[in-house]
């Protein structure tokens, strides 16, 4: 490991006033990616700055002008999220996505903000043997040609097949979260879905992130739909594997008719996929597994498989259409 330099602020601003002075420095928050990736030798900064004992690691519910919801510390870790009753009760979703998302060690050493800020377990991307646009631009992508089970089917490009490991930024995904981020020029703001990126010509940029924005904060507004939400992963095993496909998904219903619905995808793109043409072909429908399974053949038209990713549509259709009519019988 290369030497570096560590530094451990007593602000948000502090820290973001450090990274800003250095080039290639990087936060440092529960490290279950970032240290990995430090062993492996597929990053190398400058400078690490801690901010893992900042005090952003507060659960609060929050109501104002843009109304109800609860508001998440960045530090928050995974198990605590997971344990909250609010987040239980009003966010099932979340609960469950961090439950099968990792074991119990990582998910108590996990942040909020580093769950979503980490990067693709695609195995070309930690062989740095390998060639990996995503590590260094321009030197191809070895999964278009090589192992290909875990690639992505969606928002794919020539330069970059990886997916997005993540389980809990699929379920905010579905909840429409807002992602509150402190830079040098002061706090802004982020629709959940405009976090990640597609990997389009660079997929070595995972989000629309300045280097030196930390996320703050995530806000989850409240709505019926997301009171009556769970999560579903589809993986080789049981025992804390990524995900082939999974689904958050989020219903309210008036008697059988859809009056909303949200449907996120994880295991299929270079981010968490929000299946919108899904969700507009079902409200104001009589929720049936054949409604369904037509509304995700209606986002799937995009869908680019080989034949090694072509098990993942069916696998799509069928979970979603088990993850929503599961949640119709828990209202009814």
């Amino acid at each position: 490991m290369r030497a570096m330099t560590y530094l451990r602020p007593e602000s948000p601003a502090a820290a973001v006033e450090m990274v800003a002075a250095t080039a290639g420095a990087q936060f440092l928050g529960g490290g279950t990616n970032l240290v990995d990736h430090l062993k492996l030798g597929v990053t190398s900064p400058e400078l690490l700055v801690d901010i893992s004992r900042l005090p952003l690691d507060t659960i609060e519910q929050y109501d104002g002008a843009s109304g109800r919801g609860l508001r998440l510390g960045a530090n928050v870790r995974n198990s605590d999220l997971a344990a909250h009753p609010v987040v239980r009760s009003r966010f099932p979703v979340v609960a469950r996505a961090l439950l099968s998302g990792a074991s119990g060690q990582i998910r108590n050493q996990a942040t909020t903000g580093g769950n979503l800020l980490q990067r693709t377990r695609c195995v070309y991307f930690q062989d740095v043997t390998t060639p990996c646009n995503k590590r260094e631009p321009g030197s191809g992508c070895s999964a278009l040609e090589g192992y290909a089970r875990y690639n992505a089917i969606l928002g794919a490009s020539d330069a970059c097949v990886a997916t997005h490991p993540s389980d809990l930024a699929v379920a905010l995904a579905a909840l429409d979260a807002v992602v509150v981020v402190l830079g040098p020029s002061g706090e802004r703001r982020v629709p959940f879905d405009e976090l990640h990126r597609l990997p389009g010509d660079d997929p070595s940029v995972d989000t629309t992130l300045g280097d030196d924005e930390l996320i703050t904060a995530v806000e989850i507004p409240s709505t019926a739909a997301g009171e009556r939400s769970t999560y579903r992963k589809v993986r080789d095993r049981a025992s804390y594997a990524f995900a082939l496909v999974s689904v958050a998904g989020a219903l309210d219903l008036d008697g059988r008719t859809v009056r909303d619905v949200r449907i996120a995808w994880g295991g299929v793109a270079h981010k968490p996929w929000r299946a919108r043409r899904a969700e507009a072909a079902l409200v104001g429908r009589e929720l049936t597994e054949d409604a369904v399974r037509a509304a995700v053949d209606e986002e799937l038209t995009a869908a680019r498989t080989t034949d090694e990713t072509a098990y993942k549509i069916p696998m799509l259709r069928g979970s979603t259409a088990l993850t929503l009519l599961r949640l119709a019988e828990e209202i009814r």
